[in-house]
């Protein structure tokens, strides 16, 4: 091969690399406090949006990278958490929290009103940023997940933390998250690699999230959208299509599948809406026969995201701290 076509190779590759590193990655931005707050005072006119307003005694570090990832197909990439915590030098545990929107759209931001009131109860609470579906599909956003907890053990000196006490919440899509990262503690399947370091958690707070994808009416539910709009719904096109094509992600994305004794505890906070509740009563007879500790409080309200919103953020704040005083403090 003569150094001419090396030399025409070489810069073939080196153009492509160029544009995959400038490529934008794909967001769908239609998610968020402001435009769920739009949609739902047409029928809850007394519903009040909680503001983002730091509390006194509460310091925050935000903007932070957590995970470095190289050569994705939108070139190197960062990942960020936000972290709220009592303004001392004392240590606590830690709450890393998961936010919601189908695991396609929302943001870490979503999740600072409940870190910044429940870091005032005494907990180092930490909004992560994970891949969504238009830029990778499952298991990425759980190995994301997985990696933030890592993150957090390993610097729990820098930042105040108890490394021994390390919980997981999340909201929505959020909350079906938190509750597969936590009940497959030491589930080398769902890691994404090996580490020195480990992610389990010692408990999880689920706040309107399934936890099965693989319920006969959880997998009639995507087949009927996908009939009426033509189109996979938010599951399936995370999962990486319909159940029938899809149907080992499907399973292993389930957490009711992989319940163990080192699953940890785990705390439902509810809307009235049936289908947010997919598997936690099932889920939660499992527990029960393993002899693991489980809540499950469901709130009057009509509304999914009810944790943006008075009178329901107060309830679920205090929820969540009540539980989580009980198995980290």
């Amino acid at each position: 091969m003569n150094h001419r076509l090396l030399l025409s190779i070489a810069l073939c590759v080196t153009a492509i690399f160029a544009v995959a590193q400038s490529r934008e990655i794909p967001r769908d931005t239609s998610f968020t406090a402001r435009s769920t707050y739009i949609k739902v005072k047409k029928n809850h006119p007394e519903a009040r949006l909680v503001e983002p307003l730091l509390p006194e005694g509460v310091k925050a570090m935000e903007d932070i990278t957590y995970r470095h990832l190289d050569n994705t197909p939108y070139g190197d990439r960062d990942l960020h958490v936000d972290i709220y915590r009592p303004d001392d030098d004392n240590r606590y545990p830690a709450l890393l929290m998961i936010h919601g929107g189908g695991w396609r759209s929302g943001s870490r931001e979503l999740q600072r009103p409940l870190a910044m009131h429940i870091a005032k109860e005494g907990y180092v609470t930490v909004p992560a940023e994970y891949r969504l579906s238009l830029e990778a599909k499952y298991p990425a956003a759980l190995h994301d997940v997985k990696a933030a907890i890592r993150w957090l053990r390993a610097n729990a000196d820098r930042y105040g933390i108890d490394p021994d006490k390390i919980a997981v919440s999340g909201c929505s899509a959020g909350g079906q998250l938190a509750a597969l990262a936590g009940i497959t503690n030491g589930s080398e399947r769902h890691e994404g690699g090996d580490y020195d370091v480990t992610s389990d958690v010692q408990a999880i707070v689920n706040i309107d999230g399934i936890v099965t994808f693989v319920s006969p009416e959880n997998i009639a539910d995507a087949a009927e959208r996908l009939r009426k709009k033509g189109e996979m719904p938010v599951n399936a096109f995370w999962l990486g299509g319909m159940y029938d094509n899809a149907t080992a992600n499907w399973e292993e994305a389930s957490a009711i599948k992989w319940v163990t004794r080192r699953s940890a505890p785990i705390c439902f906070i509810n809307s009235r809406l049936p289908r947010y509740h997919d598997g936690r009563d099932p889920l939660c007879e499992i527990y029960d026969n393993l002899g693991i500790d489980h809540e499950t409080h469901e709130l009057d309200s009509d509304i999914h995201p009810f944790w943006f919103f008075e009178r329901w953020f107060a309830p679920t704040v205090r929820l969540t701290v009540d539980f989580l005083d009980r198995h980290l403090k």
